[in-house]
């Protein structure tokens, strides 16, 4: 599987391509993951290998993302999950996500003093690659560059202290996680059938594929992309399945000390433990 990461050590944040072995450093040749995924680069490197210090840390692997849109209650059992549930809406609930509120693998999530309620949420995200505006549903794939995963954090009060929105919620600085890499993408099996886990503490909690979604990754982009044209760097979320926190009884919030690890097949997993905003 190639993979493309963002890492700091040494003093110095570079890019490049995971191997089974080290590191294929393209800091100097590439620059960046984002002119990567805008000039159609992330393809199989070549170039001297080095052995990755054990005191490398993974970065968000967009340095620089753009807009980032997630998509709300997507699964059939997520649905089901409100008092609505009954019916799938006819069309999907988005929200928008500041790069700020994500870290990368393997680094804490924060949970900030306002609210004790932060809460997983596991999920594909996909990177555009290519330009579109009106996409049809049948072109879609061709504007994908990248997959990545995404802890889709969320301190769950601050999601009801209005009507319709969930956007205080949702952008609590580094309360999610996205990475550990970028997967290019080549072939619609990446994406069609996944299994999507997510584990805290080594217990299974959520668990589906994207087989399931009420909203395809092909009508997702066609749907965005009916409003605003996407760019290279755009990050679409793709949503999560039941079983988040929120949704035990009594609720189960995410505590420091905790480890969530998302899972997809083809793509990795994203590892993040939990702290206490100092």
């Amino acid at each position: 599987m190639t993979r493309f990461a963002r890492l700091t050590f040494g003093g110095k944040t570079r890019i490049g391509q995971l191997t089974d072995t080290g590191f294929i450093d393209l800091t100097e040749s590439r620059g960046s993951l984002d002119a990567m995924v805008e000039s159609g680069a992330l393809t199989q490197q070549d170039g001297p290998e080095t052995a990755l210090p054990d005191d490398a840390v993974y970065e968000m692997p967009m340095e620089r993302p753009g807009k980032i849109i997630c998509v709300g209650v997507n699964f059939p059992d997520r649905n089901a999950e409100y008092k609505d549930g009954s019916s799938e809406a006819a069309k999907p609930s988005l929200f928008i996500r500041f790069p700020e509120s994500f870290t990368g693998h393997e680094q804490p999530l924060i949970r900030p003093p306002e609210s004790e309620k932060l809460d997983y949420e596991g999920e594909i995200a996909i990177v555009i690659g290519k330009a579109g505006r009106r996409i049809a549903q049948d072109d879609a794939y061709d504007h994908i560059a990248a997959l990545t995963l995404c802890n889709e954090g969320t301190i769950r009060d601050w999601v009801r202290h209005a009507k319709f929105n969930v956007t205080q919620g949702k952008n609590w600085d580094r309360s999610g996680a996205l990475g550990p890499w970028l997967v290019p993408f080549t072939d619609a099996a990446q994406l069609d059938d996944v299994r999507l886990t997510t584990k805290v503490n080594g217990e299974l909690r959520q668990e589906d594929r994207t087989s399931r979604m009420i909203y395809s990754f092909r009508y997702i982009i066609n749907y965005v992309s009916t409003f605003t044209t996407l760019a290279p760097g755009d990050i679409l979320v793709c949503g999560t399945p039941t079983g988040a926190g929120a949704r035990f009884d009594p609720p189960i919030w995410l505590k420091p000390g905790d480890v969530i690890e998302v899972e997809a097949e083809g793509i990795g997993v994203l590892c993040n433990s939990v702290e206490d905003e100092a």
